[in-house]
């Protein structure tokens, strides 16, 4: 559906919120136009229905369509019925869950809500004229006392006559019946239907009857028969195998091996094994003595069928078959059961119910229940206005303004921050449920924030929860994936996080200052960490070689036997290398010598002009970039990637970044660590004093204090 687009006439007043220029809602009139709100003004075009901080169930009323999404249209349609419908629209920014029906306009939309609110105050038999959410939400009790309550749905309540009661109670004993208003199970003029058809075709049925050909016991006689069927037939297969390999028969008979295999056991627990065993001995012969035991798992089946024919004494085949042909046509009958939903009634019962026919009376009382839906649609009306009364401010204050988000206060949250993270002695007030992780990872750099995303746990359920949280005070701290915190949601939940991923952005400028350091820090932690993992693979190497080398480098005999002379001492290229370690001695000490003359030359404010100076050129370019960064900081993509369509610039500011984190702050206070190991002011004194004297007494002798005509001895 398009946008609406009426003229403009309504003069609208603006705020400075989030770094950009946002319409003020703060009166019913500026509810009222919200039609004529040029669209692009709109800090929000859509949002989702599901996983916001306000009750699924006001949301679902606004979402006009159905389709999931809160857009314009559906804002400006509810805000067009809302304040039609009220005397005062200035009602709606006070977000409350009740309502005096007195406040509702004499307008057709004012005159149904009145009315509807008045009768359910009067089904509750509830005195004055204030109605709330409490009173809508049970509808249980509302259509309690109510003979009608437009459903479509009778029950015994809403019959006078005594053989419409029991007719109604018939069915629903038969049916299962269906849920009235009232919470009592009833039926529908469907259900009715059925209920009057199955009572014919149940009679019909038994009328068309055949005889049973073993009287009463014929049910009996056919289940045992069926239980037998396979088992019989099965052993008069293995009979003619048998006649036809008399070799075989041992084998298609019961075995004793199976039998040994499981004597040493309870054999009342072996039943399934035991009705494995053919059913009657294998002999080669094709038929059963009747008078010789058969498989005990089989032995109550067939003795009921055993007593069908009492002047046999041998079964064969074709005798099994027989019996089979005698139960064919009650068998049909009995498959071609009609009506079986009213058997339980019986069918006197059932006869009796046809007789007083009561279906037309019945279907009359729908008709007259169906007539009241609009009615009783009027009353559930009450309902959806009171969910919308209530919660539709502050949806206007997080979907055209972003108010909420951008309030001062710390205890007003928006409806899209659903609780908070405490991590690494901080509180993360900006945390969002993360409904899509795959838009989340191609959007959420872009943010500009550092954000940290959490998969959440909670002892209360089996639920899982992911999260993702932005950290703006600080620094990095121990921010890694794997940490573990706790989070709380609105609800007060407690879960168990763990960080999944990290999304490094600037936390702050005086993060920024240190980043250089701690980068060049690492990398010379790195590059110490590899020089020393290559030394000492090299070592190793270098060892494991001469091991391996050892038998073919030992030094050569003489040829009178004796063991070689070692190789003479090179004084040469001992004093070569000594020398060249004096040039790179002196090197290093000229150009200390002449960077301490430069700088003792200098005055002491110079001193702490030079030292910020190099500071600056060191962390200046990071501290520049930090702050471009944070002032672009924008919620926007992150809003975007759980489904929201995001139609203006929401920064966060510096100072406004510093509200949604919150860092511990301890008390300052000098406390002595009982585990630490002290150390007395005067041996400290004394060490300070020696470590100065070791100082001065290397840049003397080293020929570096010449400029202040201390020359070095050596």
């Amino acid at each position: 559906m398009a946008i609406t687009n009426k003229e403009r006439k309504y003069k609208w007043e603006f705020d400075n919120i989030g770094g950009a220029s946002r319409v003020r809602i703060s009166k019913g009139e500026d509810i009222r136009h919200l039609a004529e709100l040029d669209p692009k003004m709109w800090t929000v075009l859509s949002c989702p229905v599901k996983g916001l901080e306000i009750d699924d169930k006001s949301l679902a009323y606004i979402d006009n369509d159905a389709d999931g999404k809160i857009r314009v249209n559906d804002i400006i349609a509810t805000a067009e019925w809302m304040t039609g419908a009220l005397k005062n629209a200035d009602l709606l920014l006070e977000g409350k869950d009740h309502i005096d029906i007195e406040q509702f306009a004499d307008t057709e939309a004012g005159r149904k809500l009145h009315d509807s609110a008045k009768q359910i105050l009067g089904n509750l038999s509830k005195e004055g004229s204030v109605i709330s959410l409490t009173d809508t939400s049970d509808s249980a009790a509302i259509f309690a006392q109510t003979r009608f309550n437009g459903d479509g749905v009778i029950t015994e309540a809403t019959a006078e006559d005594a053989d419409d009661k029991a007719a109604i109670a018939a069915a629903v004993a038969s049916f299962g019946g269906v849920a009235d208003r009232s919470g009592v199970q009833g039926v529908n003029a469907e259900m009715i239907e059925n209920f009057y058809k199955a009572l014919a075709d149940y009679v019909a049925w038994q009328e068309s009857a055949v005889e049973a050909p073993f009287g009463d016991g014929t049910d009996a006689a056919i289940e045992a028969y069926n239980a037998l069927d396979a088992k019989v037939k099965d052993f008069f297969m293995r009979s003619r195998l048998a006649a036809f390999s008399p070799d075989s028969t041992a084998a298609l008979d019961v075995q004793t091996s199976r039998i040994e295999a499981i004597s040493s056991e309870n054999l009342t627990g072996k039943t399934d094994d035991i009705a494995a065993y053919p059913i009657a001995r294998v002999t080669g012969k094709a038929e059963i003595d009747l008078s010789e035991p058969v498989n005990p798992a089989w032995a109550a089946q067939f003795e009921t069928v055993k007593a069908l024919i009492k002047d046999k004494k041998t079964l064969t085949e074709a005798d099994w078959a027989e019996i089979g042909a005698r139960f064919a046509a009650y068998t049909a009958w009995k498959g071609a059961k009609a009506g079986a939903e009213v058997e339980a009634l019986g069918l006197d019962a059932v006869k009796d119910f046809i007789a007083r026919n009561r279906k037309e009376a019945l279907l009359s009382l729908v008709a007259q229940d169906s007539a009241l839906a609009e009615e009783a649609a009027n009353i559930d009306m009450v309902d959806k206005f009171l969910h919308i009364y209530r919660d539709f401010a502050r949806l206007l204050r997080n979907f055209i303004t972003l108010n909420d988000f951008y309030a001062k206060d710390k205890a007003v949250a928006a409806i899209f921050q659903s609780g908070r993270l405490i991590i690494d002695q901080r509180e993360c007030r900006f945390c969002m449920k993360v409904t899509d992780m795959a838009k989340h990872n191609a959007s959420a750099a872009t943010s500009g924030m550092f954000l940290i995303y959490c998969d959440c746990t909670t002892k209360t359920s089996a639920e899982k929860l992911n999260i993702v949280a932005a950290v703006t005070v600080g620094g990095i701290g121990d921010l890694i994936v794997g940490k573990n915190a706790v989070y709380y949601d609105n609800a007060g939940t407690e879960w168990d996080a763990v960080i999944t991923k990290v999304v490094d952005n600037p936390i702050s400028v005086a993060q920024a200052f240190w980043s250089p350091y701690r980068r060049m820090a690492k990398a010379i932690e790195n590059l110490i960490s590899k020089n020393a993992a290559d030394k000492d693979a090299k070592m190793m190497a270098d060892a494991n070689a001469k091991i391996n080398a050892a038998p073919a480098t030992l030094p050569a005999a003489a040829p009178d036997g004796k063991p070689a002379a070692a190789p003479p001492f090179d004084i040469a290229k001992v004093a070569g290398i000594f020398a060249a370690v004096g040039v790179a001695v002196g090197m290093i000490g000229t150009a200390l010598s002449g960077l301490l003359k430069g700088l003792f030359a200098l005055k002491w404010w110079q001193l702490l002009i030079v030292f910020a100076g190099i500071m600056l050129l060191i962390s200046g370019p990071a501290m520049v970039m930090a702050w471009l960064k944070l002032r672009r900081r924008n919620i926007a993509p992150i809003l975007n990637a759980n489904g929201w369509a995001v139609n203006a610039a929401s920064k966060i500011s510096i100072p406004f970044g510093e509200t949604l984190t919150d860092v511990a702050k301890f008390p300052k206070m000098k406390l002595k660590d009982p585990y630490k190991k002290g150390m007395a002011g005067w041996k400290k004194l004394l060490i300070s004093i020696v470590c100065l004297a070791l100082v001065f007494a290397a840049l003397w002798l080293f020929d570096l204090l010449a400029f202040i005509n201390l020359p070095s001895p050596l």
